[in-house]
């Protein structure tokens, strides 16, 4: 009987992070040899050390959300001390200990939303719900000259609209602030992207279209055929020096042990949140 029950639950649905989207959108190759085959290259020492250093940042944001006393984090890293002196003087309404009573305010806080068989996930560093939801995500790396690569990335559009479809906000009650630290001059910086229903419609159609895609490219994947890459589907390869795409010529197929697979059934792993790393937009 439990063999019966156990061969009848439903197949846990593959997590889709903005990084996912980004990278599918970007170059569906790309997707499939980051996150298929398990082959981007080790990152440098020099990343490592970044990462962690933004890591700490990010805790103590949390801890401080929390009302943790932050004083052991901050006083153990000299860079921690000069971007929280910084970032405690540039926002000090919003690092208050306490909102309004009606206020709602979460580090870390993740929702999901399934759709087409995929589970979208967001986690936001920090969010404000009042009469308004605001998304704050902290950046530990300078502000990049160009808002609207910012507001055109797909974490942008896809926290917002997530948001939007599991709360009762509407789309023009949603923006998402990014505070970079440090910014200019060590000065921290931000750059903020209101919602609207219009962007809510688009990037549903484009949700629709980038999911349904990724079914079929999956289909394909299990049975040794390989996903497009950029310069097949647009004629150009905007990653690679030369222009010319390095997944080309046709013919590489997936890893004799990532063959013939079911991306349907306990393959969540891949998507793990916990283990992607914050890169530059």
């Amino acid at each position: 009987m439990s063999e019966t029950l156990s061969e009848n639950r439903p197949a846990p649905l593959l997590r889709i992070s903005q990084r996912h989207l980004e990278t599918l959108q970007t170059c569906p190759r790309q997707f499939q040899h980051v996150f298929l085959d398990r082959l981007e290259p080790p990152i440098s020492s020099q990343q490592q050390e970044s990462m962690a250093v933004g890591s700490r940042f990010h805790l103590l944001m949390q801890q401080r959300s929390l009302g943790l006393p932050v004083e052991s984090l901050v006083d153990a890293d000299p860079q921690i001390r000069q971007w929280w002196d910084e970032f405690l003087a540039a926002t000090p309404e919003l690092l208050a200990s306490q909102g309004g009573e009606l206020a709602f305010r979460q580090a870390e806080h993740e929702r999901t939303l399934e759709m087409l068989g995929f589970l979208l996930v967001v986690r936001y560093d920090f969010i404000l719900a009042d009469d308004r939801a605001q998304i704050f995500d902290w950046k530990t790396y300078p502000r990049p000259r160009s808002p609207q690569n910012l507001e055109n990335h797909w974490q942008t559009r896809l926290y917002s609209y997530v948001l939007a479809e599991t709360s009762d906000y509407e789309p023009d009650r949603i923006s998402m602030t990014y505070w970079f630290v440090p910014g200019e001059d060590n000065c921290p910086q931000s750059y903020s992207f209101p919602y609207s229903q219009q962007q809510h419609d688009r990037n549903r159609a484009d949700l629709t279209r980038l999911l349904s895609q990724l079914h079929h490219w999956l289909s394909d994947y299990s049975c040794d055929q390989v996903f497009p890459t950029q310069q097949e589907l647009t004629g150009v390869c905007t990653l690679c020096p030369s222009g010319n795409c390095r997944y080309l010529p046709q013919g590489d197929t997936p890893p004799e042990s990532l063959r013939k697979r079911d991306f349907s059934l306990e393959e969540t792993d891949w998507s793990n949140l916990d283990r992607i790393p914050e890169i530059p937009i």
